[in-house]
């Protein structure tokens, strides 16, 4: 049998020697073929010492049997060619992906009766098999089955496995295909309802105007024309100047920037799982990054190492555009496999926010030590606005109806970060994001009233 890849069959295995032929198609024996085989010699020799021809034609009957099978199993030669798809290759942790696998008989023989089976890890569940009925010449046969995982993780499927066997169950031969998938599987995404997110936060399309052009003709600044412009805005002054047609470029839409801050420390954080507590900051800020994108934003993902996601310009993604799907998808595929840093504080994340207006930020943080505490509310000075989940350690490490522990150091944190300017809001175990956003809004407006400060805008 040639075992082919994914979409196309491919060219084939070696060719191998006699001897390691016979040796492979040896070792694909099942109990049974063996059973035959030893049953066989052991009738042989009894008939030899007993002198009985007949039991000897028994005995030489039941050796060549599997002998027989396996040799024309193991010549048995398929152009099979196997595909797989995903639907969906991306999908959030808890649900379910299906896997449809396809198989065509690209030769111009029938097969036989074939085993098919999906090499897969244990945490989406059992290895599917499937036996499939003679497939004609040119024919396919068409099978799925469905993975799920509550863990988040990039995992290989394949590669693709088919098993001939002969007619009487003696022997059986194992060919793989050489190609496999990857199922992503990225955090839950928890739908966030719309507040009013404080300094100029209102994305793309709500956000105000900067003017570039109010002085006067002198003052305009001029680009090239493009397809599709309004001929009204073409400045003839300027065309003359330049020899082509020049448009007045007259006001450019500001997006609002946001920049979600996740807290990987692997010190900063208790348990594992997937209700632990850094998978709750990992799912919460996949749900404020997909929310933010939702409204227009230009949002960033970093993390306390300093690292951002791979291909985001300076200033992060850009939402309500046709690559907001695909910024989503490359965000979800780096929080799909992010893991505990070994890092001890979070000094190279405030060196990155430190170098310009961050806008919105949102932070989810695990642990902090007074010295982490003092640098996380400094990154308040460059930031139009900010929000802290500050994870509640002792309430996540111990069990759900245990008692607290009266030494917890989480209402010192959450008072340095809000005499800093932060909105800080403490995340008991399995607190609700949705209803902690909505508190996050009240608190702001709260402060801001008392203030007698602008709102949250």
């Amino acid at each position: 049998m040639t075992a082919g890849g994914t979409g196309q069959p491919s060219t084939g295995h070696g060719e191998k020697g006699e001897k390691g032929g016979a040796r492979t198609a040896l070792a694909g024996l099942t109990t049974r073929g063996r059973s035959f085989l030893a049953a066989g010699i052991a009738a042989a020799i009894c008939a030899y010492v007993l002198g009985q021809p007949d039991l000897l034609r028994v005995g030489l009957l039941l050796a060549a049997l599997p002998l027989i099978c396996a040799a024309v199993v193991y010549r048995t030669r398929y152009r099979v060619a196997g595909s797989r798809r995903l639907s969906p290759a991306r999908v959030p942790a808890g649900s379910e992906a299906r896997v449809h696998l396809r198989m065509d008989n690209v030769s111009r023989l029938p097969t036989g009766l074939l085993m098919l089976q999906d090499r897969v890890p244990y945490v989406l569940g059992p290895r599917p098999r499937f036996v499939l009925d003679r497939v004609e010449a040119g024919g396919r046969r068409e099978v799925s089955y469905r993975v799920r995982s509550d863990l988040r993780g990039r995992y290989p499927l394949g590669p693709l496995q088919l098993r001939l066997s002969d007619p009487f169950g003696t022997c059986e031969l194992t060919r793989a295909f050489s190609t496999y998938d990857t199922l992503t599987v990225i955090p839950r995404v928890e739908p966030l309802p719309p507040v009013r997110l404080s300094g100029e936060a209102k994305g793309y399309g709500d956000g105000r105007l900067r003017a570039l052009a109010l002085a006067g003709e002198d003052d305009v600044i001029p680009r090239g024309y493009r397809y599709g412009d309004d001929l009204r805005r073409v400045h003839w002054r300027l065309t003359a100047r330049y020899g082509e047609l020049m448009v007045r470029r007259e006001e450019q839409p500001q997006r609002s920037r946001c920049t979600v801050l996740l807290d990987t420390r692997g010190l900063s954080y208790q348990g594992a799982g997937p209700d632990s507590a850094f998978e709750w900051a990992v799912s919460g800020a996949a749900s404020v990054l997909v929310h933010m994108l939702e409204r227009g934003f230009s949002v960033r993902l970093l993390t306390d190492t300093g690292n951002s996601v791979p291909g985001e310009g300076s200033d992060g993604f850009a939402g309500a555009s046709q690559e907001s799907a695909d910024a989503a998808g490359l965000m979800m595929d780096t929080l799909a496999v992010v893991d505990h840093s070994d890092g001890t504080g979070l000094s190279r994340a405030y060196d990155v926010l430190r170098g310009g207006n961050e806008g919105l930020l949102v932070a989810f943080l695990g642990d902090l030590d007074e010295e982490q505490a003092a640098v996380a509310a400094k990154m308040r000075q460059r930031s139009g606005g900010a929000v802290a989940f500050l994870l509640d350690g002792d309430s996540w490490a111990r069990e759900p109806n245990g008692a607290s522990d009266p030494m917890n150091r989480q209402e010192e944190r959450l008072r340095m970060l809000r005499e800093a300017g932060w909105t800080a809001l403490s995340v008991p175990r399995g607190a609700p994001l949705n209803e902690l956003w909505r508190q996050a809004d009240r608190e702001r407006a709260g402060v801001m009233t008392t203030s007698g400060g602008e709102g949250w805008s």
